[in-house]
């Protein structure tokens, strides 16, 4: 009885933010995650690392430790265990953690704890921002919604990238720096985007002819993602407009005659 009442007690604090401590625990635990992160971009400066090194070190360690503590006790506290294991923030959590044990086999790995950043999502939760939900709600069907119509827009300029791609190679060849047709898809994907590094450039009239129609190829598609996901928000506001919203999650999409919400089952407003 007395594990379980601990186990409550740290389930509240880690878990829940409907108490002083769990919200003092967040808050504390956002200000060493942003202090973590600032510490390893201060250490990729050779002038800093040079002088503080050794300090930066240490205090890897220190947050390193606290986090593993705080990741272990998460799981112990956890009623459903698997399913933090396995859940987005559990990675998360894992992930910023790992990279400290890693650098001890594997030079330079300590960098991957830029990821901890992750981990600062949780200040929607810590300061109640669920308000902020619906418009994020709104984004993620929209994308939903235009996820075949934008795999069908990528898999034709796929398609052109490899023709365009095969063109150049066969015109141009290696003694031109198109080496392969990967390399020259690369070419075309980079021409495309309108990106053009240069470190590729066509050489032979025929090919700058083929340059020029990926060219104009590119600034004739480059915009059609951008429009087909305009239109989907635009279905999803009105959708959102006319839909019930619930008082307390914050979350719309719920059918005009729906007495509950979907996702914190509290009754909704009359309409």
């Amino acid at each position: 009885m007395v594990e379980t009442t601990a186990r409550e007690k740290i389930y509240r604090v880690i878990f829940g933010t409907d108490t002083p401590a769990g919200q003092r625990f967040d808050i504390l635990l956002i200000y060493m995650i942003v202090l973590s992160v600032l510490a390893v971009i201060l250490d990729s400066v050779v002038s800093f690392h040079n002088q503080f090194g050794e300090w930066v070190f240490r205090l890897e360690w220190i947050f390193t430790g606290l986090f593993s503590i705080e990741y272990l006790l998460r799981i112990y506290s956890s009623p459903k265990r698997l399913s933090y294991i396995f859940s987005f923030y559990g990675i998360v959590d894992l992930l910023s953690i790992v990279p400290t044990y890693l650098a001890l086999f594997v030079p330079g790995a300590s960098y991957w704890l830029i990821l901890r950043l992750l981990r600062v999502l949780r200040v929607f939760r810590v300061l109640k921002l669920v308000r902020y939900l619906s418009e994020a709600n709104v984004l993620l069907r929209s994308m939903y919604a235009s996820r075949r119509k934008i795999l069908v827009f990528f898999t034709a300029v796929l398609v052109l990238s490899v023709i365009f791609g095969s063109l150049m190679f066969l015109v141009e060849g290696p003694e031109h720096g198109f080496t392969s047709i990967p390399r020259s898809i690369y070419w075309t994907i980079v021409t495309i985007t309108t990106v053009g590094y240069g470190d590729i450039a066509p050489q032979t009239v025929v090919g700058q002819v083929i340059a020029t129609m990926a060219m104009l190829t590119g600034y004739s598609i480059i915009a059609i993602p951008t429009g087909i996901f305009t239109a989907e928000i635009a279905h999803e506001i009105s959708v959102d407009r006319n839909n019930k919203r619930c008082n307390i999650c914050e979350r719309s999409g719920h059918h005009p005659e729906a007495e509950y919400c979907y996702h914190c089952g509290i009754e909704l407003p009359e309409s």
